[in-house]
Order: C-alpha cells, then structure tokens, then sequence
C-alpha cells in the first residue's frame, strides 16, 4: 500500500538511501540520481564552477556537493534547500546552508555575483521563467545566472510530478524542463542574454546575464 508524504519527507529518505523515482515528467519513472549528488565534486562539475564568479548561492543545494566545492575554491558561498536534511547534509560536509526557499527573503540579496542552479534546478516551481525573475532580483546587477539545462532537440515542459521512494508517494509537485534550443528565447523573456554555451561531458550549461548597454 502508497502512504502519501510531504516532498521533502521523501526527498530526505531518498538522501538517506532509498532507492526513488520522479514519475510524470515522461511516460516512464525517471531514478533519482541521488549517488550522483552525494559524491564529491567531479571533473565535469569543477568545469561547471569555473563558470561561477566571486559571491555564489546555490539554490536547491540539496547534499550539498556543489556548495562544498564552491567553498574549497575561495568562493563566499551559501546553498539554499527546502530539505532539512539535505541542509544537514551540506553542513556536514562543512559548507555554509539554510533551510530557505528561494522565493522568500534570502541573506545577501542584490549582492550575489552568481546564482547557480545545476541539476536541472531550473525546473523548480514548474516556472522557469518567473524563477529567473526571481533570481534577477538576488544578484547584482552585473552578476550572472549559470544554469544547467537539458541537451539539444529535448522539448521543454512544465507539469506535476511526484517522488515514489518504498511505501511512500510525495503528493504533487511542479517541476520544469528546459531545453537548450529554449533558453535565449527564455532569458529574453525575463530581460537576459546568454553569456555563453558550454558542454561538459554530457551535461549542458548556459550562463545568462544582464545585457550591457
């Protein structure tokens, strides 16, 4: 029998080990590639945070592995979850983190260089746009938004999803892909340009900013 849970209760028994699945954002349940998130920092994610420059906030952190290698390099960094457990978890690893959602008041707002949201982040809210918009307001204005994305040819969607982790369904959630062909017509959406397009590995980054008149 399903027991319905709370997001962030599954999530956190996901980060203690369950095996999870995300259902409904494609016609087959997508793992949850929480061993990828726990790990330390890899080649791939340090030629990510090469494109983070000066103060950088983290959203949606989660256990942190990003938060902990941002610090490792210098940079004044914060992350930020919804998950307790996953703040726990970055603490841990000695990185600085609150328990925030990154659509309520936040340390720092207006002075951060870089906002990053790895992971597919940028779905959060099920709104990429009015997520940007939010994002705009926490960074300098000279600062930039470095965003990993889903690769070429993969269509943008926006829909409800949930997390299936042993006995437990998390209730509905809204959650966003966004597809690299999408993003400069996205960033035009919200006042940005694209800095630049990088692929690392397998994985596809784009850094928006302000445009420079």
């Amino acid at each position: 029998m399903t027991v319905e849970a709370s997001f962030t209760h599954v999530f956190a028994r996901a980060l203690l080990g369950e095996p999870t699945v995300v259902v409904g954002l494609g016609d087959d349940p997508l793992v949850l590639p929480v061993a990828s998130w726990t790990r330390a920092a890899d080649h791939a994610d340090h030629r990510l945070l090469a494109l983070c420059v000066g103060p950088t906030i983290d959203i949606g952190c989660g256990p942190g592995r990003l938060t902990e290698a941002l610090a490792e390099l210098g940079h004044v960094t914060l992350g930020i979850d919804v998950v307790d457990a996953a703040v726990r978890l970055t603490r841990s690893r000695g990185a600085t983190a609150i328990l925030r959602d990154v659509f309520t008041d936040l340390p720092g707002e207006g002075r951060w260089h870089t906002a990053l949201l790895a992971d597919g982040n940028v779905g959060i809210g099920g709104d990429p746009t009015g997520l940007l918009r939010r994002v705009r307001e926490i960074l300098d204005p000279r600062g930039r938004i470095v965003v990993e994305v889903a690769g070429p040819t993969v269509p943008s969607s926006s829909g409800w999803a949930s997390l299936e982790g042993g006995e437990h369904r998390s209730r509905p959630f809204r959650w966003a892909v966004v597809g690299l062909d999408d993003v400069p017509a996205l960033a035009g959406a919200v006042g940005l340009v694209v800095d630049g397009v990088h692929h690392l590995d397998d994985r596809w980054v784009a850094v928006l900013r302000e445009e420079r008149r």
